[in-house]
């Protein structure tokens, strides 16, 4: 009876918590509608912080920030958008736009085919990619059923040739389900929000005079996080941009995506 009145209790209380996240939303796409994105913004990430996060409303959040001419915070959040949904056009076209718009190169030193085969991989979740990875082995077990069991030389030869295919598939969707899955693990990536253009050090600490100055990067681009260290009371990063820059960084001048 008591685990009955406590299970009722939760799903209330649950229902309650949704209730009111939808409220806000309806509300903040009110707000947005309405062109106050203050305001908008304001409930967005209230929601964010209360209720948990979704390729929506990373989405949503990165629209009001663009509108709000907050460049680097909309890039961070279409980013975002697109860690918890590769398959999200929108935030992907709109990434695309702001960073033009910006002026921002999204150069790595990748050929363009290594770049377009991780834009091809990353349009998948890394669930969709494990489940056509257990579909093509299941499909391979038949057909290597097929080629064991059947008598007709046709069908053996279908068997073994697609059994081949199926297999192959199989691991390559697996590999790209680790690929995904470890981009949305492994969050190591940033987003420089800082006014710039920021000052990068060579050693972790404000540098005294330009021999200290590894260089400078304009806010909006990405970097990759690789160390951290705390000086003197303040967090500084390694990191290290798209072309093999190097250097130290305060941590309030970055974040993670």
């Amino acid at each position: 009876m008591m685990r009955r009145l406590y299970a009722l209790m939760l799903a209330m209380l649950v229902g309650v918590a949704c209730t009111w996240a939808a409220d806000d939303i309806k509300q903040a796409n009110d707000a947005y509608g309405n062109e106050h994105y203050n305001k908008a913004l304001e409930l967005y990430l209230k929601v964010e912080k209360t209720q948990g996060t979704s390729s929506d409303l990373c989405y949503n959040i990165a629209n009001t920030y663009y509108r709000l001419k907050d460049t680097p915070h909309a890039i961070l959040y279409y980013e975002r958008a697109l860690i918890l949904d590769p398959g999200n056009s929108d935030a992907r076209f709109n990434l695309g736009f702001c960073r033009e718009k910006a002026a921002i190169s999204e150069e790595s030193g990748d050929t363009y085919f290594t770049s377009r085969l991780a834009a091809v991989v990353s349009a998948l979740s890394s669930n969709t990619w494990a489940c056509l990875g257990v579909v093509s082995f299941l499909l391979f077990i038949l057909a290597l059923a097929t080629y064991i069991v059947a008598e007709n030389v046709t069908l053996r030869k279908v068997g073994f040739f697609g059994g081949i295919v199926l297999l192959v598939l199989s691991v390559v969707a697996n590999v790209c389900a680790f690929y995904v899955h470890g981009k949305a693990v492994n969050r190591n990536s940033a987003i420089v929000t800082g006014e710039g253009p920021v000052t990068v050090s060579t050693a972790p600490r404000v540098p005294k005079d330009k021999s200290e100055v590894a260089f400078e990067i304009k806010e909006g681009y990405k970097v990759e996080i690789t160390d951290s260290v705390v000086s003197q009371g303040t967090k500084w990063l390694d990191i290290e941009t798209s072309d093999l820059k190097r250097g130290w960084i305060n941590a309030k001048e970055i974040e993670r995506i």
